[in-house]
């Protein structure tokens, strides 16, 4: 029964970090855009390789 004097306490401070810890995602926006990633693995690149090749330093590379 004494031991439930320390594991309140303990149990309402690990409450009080995880609170803490979402609060923080929130505000860094962590969870603005959860499908753009992903989605973002399956679209070609095309405009990037384009702009690569058309760059000045491969004009006198043969």
């Amino acid at each position: 029964m004494e031991i439930i004097y320390l594991l309140i306490p303990i149990s309402l401070v690990l409450i009080g970090l995880i609170i803490a810890a979402f609060l923080w995602a929130i505000k860094s926006e962590q969870f603005d855009d959860l499908e753009g990633p992903a989605h973002q693995i399956l679209m070609d690149n095309d405009k990037v390789q384009a702009k690569e090749t058309a760059s000045p330093k491969n004009k006198g590379v043969k």
